[in-house]
C-alpha cells in the first residue's frame, strides 16, 4: 500500500495543507500509510478521502477517523474545516478527482509494468489469468472483487506496494469516456480488449458504440505501449483502423481462433473443470523468435522483438482451470501479455494452470446431494449467455443437464429481441430443461419452449419458488448451469441448492 509523506500526498494530489495535529514520522512529517473511502474501515496512518453523494457526504465522519486514528484527510474546500480537525487537512476543489490525481501520481513514482483489461465480457476473468502468469516472474497486484471504476481503480493502485513490479488493471465502464479516464490514470505499458458484446447498449447505443468506447483504452497507452484485442470481432478492426494511431506510438497484436489472428487457439478440448488448447500463430504474425526470458520489456526494439515473438512462438499447449471455448480465448491474451513480459511458455503453463479466478465467474459449486452446479451469476450479456449454453452441450456424463437462466440487463430498447434470441437458439439435446427467471425472461421461456420436448421448459417470477422446483428437480448425477445479470442476484438460488432441503424448512 501507498506509504509516502504528507508533502508527497500533498503534490501529487494537488492539494494545499491545512490543520494539524500528531502523526509526524521520524524527519518530522506527517506519514501517511494506506487510504481510505470508508470512515467505517479506516486504520491508523490512513488518508481518508470523504467522498460526497446525492445522500451522503463523508465530511460528515470527520470525527470518528480521528477518534480511529487517521493521519490525515483530504477535504472539500467549499466544506466548512472544523475549528479543530485534529489532523491534517488537503485542501482540493474535488476530493474524488484528488483520489485519482494521487494514484496516478504515487503510481508514476515507481513506474511498474501496467496492464489494462476491459471487454464486454471475459475482463475479470482474463485480469486472473494475467495476473496468475505475471506472477510466476514478477512481484504482481491485481484490481480484487469490482474496484474496476473511477473509485475502485484509484484504490487499487493505492493498495499496491512500491515494490510492485507488474499491476493488472481491470477497467470497467457503462459510458463514454469512463475507461479514458481510467487509462488516463494508469497509463498502461499493455493493455487488453477480451471482446464486444451487448453489454451496456442501453448507454452506448450499439455495439460499435461499445467498440468505441472499449478502444478509449489505447488512448493512456504509454509511447510504444500494446494494445491487444480480439482479432475476430470485426468491430475492434474497423474502429481501431478509423483511430488512425500512429505505428510508433502504438503496436497492435490480436488473438482468437481464426487464421487472421497473430495469436489463435487451436484444437481446444474442455470438461466441466477445465479448457486446453494449443497456442499458434496466425497469418497475421510477423517474424521473430519466441520471447521466453524473464525479464520485463522497457519498449523500443525490445517491444519489437517480444511483439514479434509473442505472436509466431511455435504451437504449445496450454490448460486453465474453467471451463469453455471462451475462457480459452481468453487465456490467449494472457498468453500475448505475459511473452511481452519476457516469460517464457513454462512459466506462463504454469501459471496458467495453477489460476485463481475470482467467485461467481462458472464457479464449481456442490448441491446438497452432490449435483454439480456452474455458477455464472456474476453478469451476463447475449454473447456471454450464449457461450455458457455451448459449453454446457459440450459436457458429456451428466444424468441430466438444467439450465438456470435469469434475465440480462442493460441491452437498451432491443432487450426483448435479445432475450427472445437467446430462447430460439435453444433446442433439443442442448439441454435437458430451462428453468427462467424474471419479467425479460419469459420471451426468452417461450421461445426455447417451441423448440424444446414439451415439459422441459418453465418460467418462474418468484426466486423462491425456482429454488423449490429445482431442488425437486435435481439429482446427484445432474449438471446445473446457473446465469443472469448480476442484479438478478441468482447466487441466492445456488446458495439454496448448496444448503439442500433439510437447511430450507
Amino acid at each position: 500500500m501507498i506509504r509516502a509523506t504528507l508533502s508527497e500526498v500533498a503534490a501529487w494530489s494537488g492539494a494545499v495543507v491545512a490543520g494539524g495535529g500528531a502523526g509526524a514520522g521520524a524527519g518530522g512529517e506527517t506519514a501517511i500509510a494506506g487510504v481510505s473511502t470508508d470512515s467505517r474501515s479506516i486504520a491508523p496512518g490512513q488518508l481518508f478521502v470523504p467522498l460526497a453523494g446525492d445522500r451522503f457526504d463523508g465530511h460528515a465522519y470527520i470525527d470518528k477517523v480521528v477518534e480511529a486514528g487517521a493521519a490525515a484527510a483530504l477535504w472539500n474546500r467549499e466544506t466548512a474545516v472544523p475549528a479543530d480537525p485534529g489532523i491534517p487537512l488537503l485542501l482540493v476543489d474535488d476530493t474524488l478527482a484528488a483520489l485519482q490525481r494521487l494514484a496516478a501520481g504515487y503510481l508514476a513514482s515507481w513506474s511498474p509494468r501496467v496492464i489494462g483489461v476491459t471487454g464486454s465480457n471475459g475482463k475479470t476473468t482474463t485480469k486472473d489469468l494475467i495476473a496468475a502468469v505475471a506472477g510466476t516472474v514478477f512481484k504482481t497486484a491485481k484490481t480484487e472483487g469490482n474496484y474496476n471504476n473511477h473509485i475502485g481503480l484509484p484504490l487499487t493502485i493505492l493498495r499496491a506496494d512500491r515494490n510492485t513490479e507488474v499491476l493488472v488493471l481491470e477497467m470497467g465502464m457503462s459510458g463514454f469516456g469512463e475507461i479514458a479516464l481510467l487509462t488516463r490514470i494508469a497509463r498502461p505499458d499493455i493493455a487488453v480488449i477480451t471482446n464486444i458484446g451487448e453489454s451496456h447498449m442501453l448507454q452506448l447505443g450499439s455495439r460499435r458504440g461499445i467498440a468505441q468506447a472499449k478502444l478509449e483504452i489505447a488512448q493512456g497507452l504509454k509511447a510504444g505501449g500494446t494494445l491487444i484485442y480480439n482479432g475476430d470481432e470485426p468491430l475492434l478492426r474497423e474502429e481501431l483502423a478509423a483511430l488512425a494511431l500512429p505505428a510508433d506510438a502504438v503496436r497492435t497484436l490480436t488473438f482468437g481462433e481464426t487464421e487472421a489472428c497473430d495469436l489463435r487457439a487451436l484444437d481446444i478440448a474442455t470438461d466441466a473443470d477445465s479448457a486446453s488448447f494449443a497456442a499458434a500463430a496466425g497469418a497475421g504474425a510477423p517474424a521473430g523468435e519466441a520471447a521466453d526470458g524473464g525479464a520485463a520489456v522497457a519498449g523500443g526494439a525490445a517491444a519489437d522483438e517480444a511483439t514479434a515473438g509473442a505472436a509466431n512462438a511455435a504451437a504449445s499447449r496450454f490448460a486453465v482451470p474453467i471451463p469453455g471455448r471462451h475462457n480459452a480465448v481468453n487465456a490467449l491474451a494472457a498468453i500475448a501479455a505475459a511473452r511481452l513480459l519476457g516469460i517464457a511458455d513454462a512459466d506462463i503453463a504454469r501459471g496458467l494452470a495453477g489460476a485463481q479466478l475470482t467467485g461467481m465467474r462458472i464457479e464449481r459449486v456442490r448441491a446438497w446431494n452432490g449435483a454439480l452446479i456452474l455458477s455464472d451469476a456474476y453478469n451476463a450479456s447475449p454473447a456471454s449467455v450464449r457461450a455458457a449454453i455451448r459449453l454446457v452441450a459440450q459436457l458429456e456424463g451428466y444424468r441430466r443437464k438444467w439450465l438456470v437462466l435469469g434475465d440480462m440487463l442493460e441491452l437498451g430498447p432491443d432487450e426483448e429481441a435479445y432475450h427472445a434470441g437467446i430462447g430460439r437458439e435453444l433446442c433439443e439435446g442442448q439441454a435437458d430443461g430451462l428453468l427462467a427467471y424474471g419479467p425479460r425472461s419469459a420471451l426468452m421461456a417461450s421461445e426455447a419452449a417451441q423448440a424444446m420436448p414439451g415439459g422441459t421448459v418453465r418460467h418462474f417470477t418468484d426466486k423462491n419458488e425456482l429454488a423449490e422446483a429445482l431442488l425437486e428437480l435435481v439429482q446427484p448425477e445432474d449438471l446445473v448451469l446457473v446465469k443472469a445479470s448480476r442484479g438478478m442476484r441468482l447466487e441466492e438460488v445456488v446458495r439454496r441448492l448448496a444448503a439442500g432441503k433439510e437447511e430450507t424448512r
